[in-house]
């Protein structure tokens, strides 16, 4: 693009041999051209700017929105972490203890979660588990177990808290590229009302399904199976029997269509990682572990978990110096119909 500068000066070059005279750098002329320079320029950013919105390839925010609503799609919206909160006392309690639902306990990094149901502490237990959820959507809430360790109110009795298992499920509102990629995909995969297209973007028109996949001839010919994920992983029944209604109203004539919830398949993740000088290890892990944690949601579904893949993604997190990959010891192939979920996750110091 021109500079300002660059117009002025063609400007300038245009009144001198139109005029026969080149205006003084201080006279009241030189100074309306070069405003009029700017304005140009201005211009030509808009045109230029314009030209980029009018395009998926390029277009971005609102613009590319509205690019996937011409081809019935919708940008995918942030989901709250979801998993299970323990509320615990030091000695057993004579009596009952409750724990009301919205209870909001948090990490040190100030991410909040709020149980969603009403919990009781038996008399002579010492800890109960109940389920909660993030606050927030956002990735950013995907907790590493042991992470949730501060009660912002303390229910009566009770005297800690934690989450002995991962926070997972949170996802931030899904990216320019990835919703770009998709659009372009369906340029390149046009459903037609009877293709795997058809059935995968009929699937995920539905809020909550992350992930679609469908299988023609599944179970012989005149059959499509439809996997679902979201992004938390398997589906409920409500979702799988909404999407189904939707499929079998729309589908083509004699064709016997399934929505399944795909088979999980484990895969425990071991972890070696280096911190950079000067950096605490323990934040290190924490953020290796929360980022692992966030890779493996319904997006995975039918696909391979790559061993450099996982190294990518631990190296790229901030303070980590270098990463080594115990197991899995190779790539997890993808299958049909197959959910990767991460089994137990150990992070470890690299030469410790």
């Amino acid at each position: 693009m021109r500079s300002v500068d660059e117009i002025y000066q063609e400007m300038l070059a245009k009144l001198a041999k139109r005029c026969g005279f080149q205006p003084e750098e201080s006279c009241d002329l030189a100074v309306r051209l070069y405003a009029a320079a700017a304005q140009v320029q201005a211009l030509d950013m808009q045109a230029e700017w314009v030209l980029d919105q009018s395009f998926p390839q390029t277009a971005q925010g609102l613009y590319l929105e509205r690019h996937a609503a011409m081809r019935g799609l919708k940008r995918q919206e942030a989901s709250k972490a979801s998993g299970t909160l323990r509320f615990s006392v030091e000695a057993a309690p004579a009596v009952d203890l409750e724990v009301p639902a919205g209870s909001v306990c948090m990490t040190e990094a100030e991410c909040r979660f709020q149980t969603t149901e009403r919990g009781v502490l038996n008399a002579g237990e010492l800890f109960v588990d109940i389920p909660a959820e993030a606050l927030e959507g956002g990735s950013g809430f995907n907790a590493a177990p042991g992470t949730i360790t501060i009660m912002t109110a303390c229910p009566v009795g009770i005297t800690a808290c934690t989450n002995p298992v991962a926070f997972s499920g949170g996802s931030d509102p899904e990216s320019d590229e990835s919703l770009r990629a998709r659009v372009l995909e369906s340029y390149r995969r046009l459903p037609n009302g009877a293709n795997t297209a058809w059935y995968e973007r009929t699937a995920m028109a539905h809020a909550g399904v992350a992930e679609a996949k469908a299988v023609g001839r599944a179970r012989g010919i005149g059959t499509v199976d439809v996997y679902i994920a979201t992004e938390r992983g398997a589906p409920d029944e409500t979702l799988l029997e909404a999407v189904w209604k939707d499929l079998q109203e729309n589908r083509e004539i004699a064709v016997d269509v399934q929505v399944l919830a795909p088979a999980r398949k484990a895969v425990d993740v071991t972890l070696e990682a280096a911190a950079e000088s000067g950096r605490d290890f323990s934040a290190v892990k924490a953020a290796v572990e929360q980022a692992v944690t966030a890779f493996f949601s319904g997006h995975l579904l039918g696909k391979p978990v790559l061993a450099a893949e996982l190294v990518s993604l631990a190296f790229r997190q901030e303070g980590v110096e270098n990463v080594r990959l115990v197991s899995p010891a190779a790539d997890v192939p993808a299958g049909v119909g197959v959910l990767p979920v991460l089994g137990t996750l150990t992070v470890t110091e690299l030469g410790a």
